[in-house]
């Protein structure tokens, strides 16, 4: 009896996990975690409309300025995440920018900020299932250029706080100890979250191309952090959303003029 090998699949077929398939999705995807905001990401879209909704995996399509833009939850975590970025290839995506919410660990971050990873340390096990640890999970340059020039132009209108630079990306949220958040902010890494380095890696060995921005959700190493992250909880935190997203769509506008065949 032979072996089943995933990476064989129709790629035209409706995938096992997400259930999209090739013409329901765009080029460009914005990756949230949490489900509710692709909501969040729907109202900024025009033609807007659902494709599926299957387990963690909330797809929606629609248009940006003219431009083709989908959105797809991936829930916490890189293993979700991996099947995301993999299912969206498979399916004719060929951009991905994760759109989610970090915590800082350098002084002067704080909540309602906005963090651009140019590359992150991976600290998570998914990753490590596809790659050696040497691997490096960096952003594609160019997406991450057209955010930067997204997010100083919206920082005109909004006022955040802007940084830029290499994060870490982990696995277990409540085994990141005092200990352990001190020993990654003496390295110079800027925030935690919990997705990138699978979105990034899955992105790179698929010759595709990824790249994150998110709001802060708060400071782990200052007194500025509130677990009341509700719609109405933390106002900080909604707006960063608000501006992660606004930021990313400019930003594929951006990018989709730059490199767009004539």
């Amino acid at each position: 009896m032979g072996t089943f090998d995933k990476s064989a699949v129709d790629k035209d077929a409706r995938q096992y996990a997400t259930r999209i398939r090739r013409g329901e999705v765009g080029r460009y995807v914005l990756l949230p975690g949490d489900p509710a905001r692709v909501d969040r990401i729907a109202n900024h879209l025009d033609d807007v409309g659902p494709v599926a909704d299957s387990r963690e995996f909330r797809t929606i399509t629609g248009r940006y300025r003219g431009i083709e833009i989908s959105a797809m939850s991936t829930g916490v975590g890189c293993p979700s995440a991996s099947i995301a970025a993999e299912e969206l290839v498979n399916a004719g995506a060929t951009h991905l920018i994760r759109v989610g919410s970090t915590a800082g660990i350098q002084p002067g971050i704080r909540t309602g900020d906005i963090v651009i990873n140019t590359g992150v340390l991976r600290n998570d096990g998914t990753s490590r299932a596809y790659v050696p640890d040497t691997y490096p999970a960096v952003a594609d340059h160019f997406l991450v250029h057209a955010l930067i020039e997204a997010a100083r132009e919206r920082r005109e209108q909004a006022g955040f706080g802007l940084h830029i630079g290499l994060g870490v990306c982990d696995d277990a949220f409540y085994a990141e100890t005092p200990e352990w958040i001190e020993r990654h902010a003496r390295l110079g890494l800027l925030n935690i979250e919990m997705e990138s380095s699978a979105i990034l890696t899955v992105a790179q060995l698929r010759g595709a191309h990824a790249a994150m921005v998110c709001g802060v959700s708060g400071s782990l190493v200052e007194a500025d952090f509130d677990y009341d992250r509700g719609e109405h909880g933390n106002r900080r935190l909604v707006d960063a959303w608000e501006n992660a997203i606004a930021i990313a769509l400019e930003a594929v506008v951006r990018y989709d003029a730059e490199h767009s065949a004539p």
